[in-house]
Formats: structure tokens, sequence, C-alpha cells
């Protein structure tokens, strides 16, 4: 039988939604090698839930729906993986952090549909290949379209609708990207800075400032795109993490491999830059951050 999903990129994000649908997976000879093997595990909640889905090392064959769930440096060599035949009539939904990569993807995939999409609400790893890790209780993806309307997106996106993910439908792509980019590009590089967890940051009196400061000039920038963000909501959020979370891209340099401080937070800056609305706390924050992976 045809798959009605896809997932490219069987990390900790990927695995989790293809433990979840039975999608079919579009994984690396690595990956698909340890599913093959051993199934697709994924821990949590103090259980191990082992799936077998099928597994190819590049999309040829159509599909509907497509899920991209590789990080911004892995973007460009993954879209390899994808025939632009086999989506020439799909929805495609990146879960990459950022402002910039939906044009990457479209450029590649020109006949697909490409939306906006994001993931929050969840914290994953992948601590080796068909392995994930989940240590939150759910999932939260939100779509947004700018040509489909709202109930004809939620209808194709239907097979992301199962235990253990929730599914939002945006007003708009822009505002879906904004919506994670305002906070999360503060959380990124001040993370990556200072080595600290969300905790130890909103609790010392100066990163707790800089993070207020930060979350102004982001969502200052998001307004000049017409996207309207509340500073004391976002920080709300943060206030609302747990006190050990941190972000990907902190565990990314901590582990030497390649992270998406560009594609984040550089994503904010250089979107400030060409909006004219000045972010000096955030590019120092950037600069520390930057000086931080170039100690490693």
């Amino acid at each position: 039988m045809a798959a009605v999903l896809a997932v490219l990129g069987i990390g900790g994000v990927g695995g989790l939604i293809a433990a979840r649908t039975g999608a079919l997976c579009v994984a690396s000879e690595r990956t698909a090698a340890a599913i093959g093997e051993s199934g697709l595990r994924l821990v949590h909640d103090g259980r191990t839930v082992v799936t077998h889905p099928e597994t190819v090392p590049r999309l040829e064959e159509p599909v509907p729906l497509l899920l991209i769930a590789v990080k911004a440096p892995a973007l460009r060599s993954a879209l390899e993986r994808i025939d632009p035949a086999a989506v020439a009539e799909a929805i495609v939904v990146p879960l990459l952090n950022g402002l910039e990569h939906l044009d990457t993807i479209r450029r590649a995939l020109p006949h697909a549909l490409v939306v906006a999409g994001s993931i929050g609400r969840v914290e994953t790893v992948s601590p080796e290949p068909g392995v994930v890790v989940q240590h939150t209780p759910g999932a939260h993806v939100t779509a947004a379209s700018d040509v489909l309307a709202a109930d004809v997106l939620r209808a194709r996106l239907a097979p992301l609708a199962v235990d253990g993910i929730a599914l939002a439908i945006g007003t708009g792509e822009r505002a879906v990207l904004w919506e994670k980019a305002a906070r999360l590009s503060v959380l990124a590089a001040a993370t990556v800075a200072t080595g600290q967890p969300v905790g130890a940051l909103r609790r010392e009196e100066t990163s707790r400032m800089r993070l207020v400061h930060s979350l102004d000039e982001t969502c200052a920038v998001a307004a000049a795109e017409g996207i309207e963000l509340a500073p004391a909501e976002q920080l709300a959020i943060i206030d609302g993490m747990s006190p050990e979370l941190t972000t990907s891209t902190a565990r990314d340099v901590a582990a030497g491999r390649p992270n998406e401080l560009d594609a984040i937070t550089g994503s904010v800056v250089r979107a400030g830059a060409r909006l004219g609305v000045p972010t000096p706390e955030l590019d120092a924050w950037l600069g520390e951050a930057e000086a931080a992976c170039r100690a490693r």
C-alpha cells in the first residue's frame, strides 16, 4: 500500500513522528540499517515501543505528505534524498528552526506545496541511530499556508493527528516561523554563549535582563514584518520551561556537531538588518556564542 506520509530525517524529531504515525522513513544508510535490524525504538515515560516502519534511502515513490525533520546544516544534502517528482502534488511541511529555509526547499522541490511548520512543547534526543528518547509528555505541530484554506490544510495533514502529537493550524506562514524564532533565537545564542540551561539564565539577574532586552528586540523585528508578538508572553513561555532544559543548538555545540546557531539566531539578526530594526543585545549574544563555538 502506498505511503500517506513520509518523514525525511529520522533523528529525535523525525524519529518521534515516524514512530507515532508509522510514516515511511527517508533515512541515511546507517539509520536505515539500524531500523532494519532492531526497529525504530521510542523511549518515553519509562516504556520502550518498537515499530518497524518501511525505510528507504531516497524517496522516489509519490507521497501526498512529506515532513522534513533534518537540521539546517544538513538540509541541502538531505533534499538530494527526495526525487522532486515524488512530491510534485504533495504538501511539504518543514519542521526546521529559523526564518530562511522555506526558500531553499521551494527551489529544490518546485512543484510541491511547501508550507510553514513548527514543532514545540517537546524535547527529544537520538542517542544512536534508530533510537529516540522523548523527555516531554507530547509534541505540538503547527502549520500554516498562505495559499490553502485552514480547513483544507488540516484535512491534508490528518495523518499527523495521532496520539502524542497535537496539530494546530496557524494564521500565516511568517507567523508560524516567528512565534518560535522570537524566543528560540535568544535561547539558542544564550545557552551556547553561557553553557547554562534555561533555569540558570532565568535566575541570574544580568542574564535575565539580557533575555528581556533580546526578546524586546526580536519581537520588534517580527513587528516590522507584520507579526505582532508580545515580549512578556514570550518571556512567560521561557519562565514555564523546565529549569534543566537547554537547546538542541547548545547540545550540538557541546558535542562538536554542526549546529543551527546561524540558521536560528543569525536569521533573526539578518532580518533585523534588512528591516532596519537594531538588535544590539541579540548581536552580542550571537557574537559570544560564535566565540564559544570557536573555542571548542
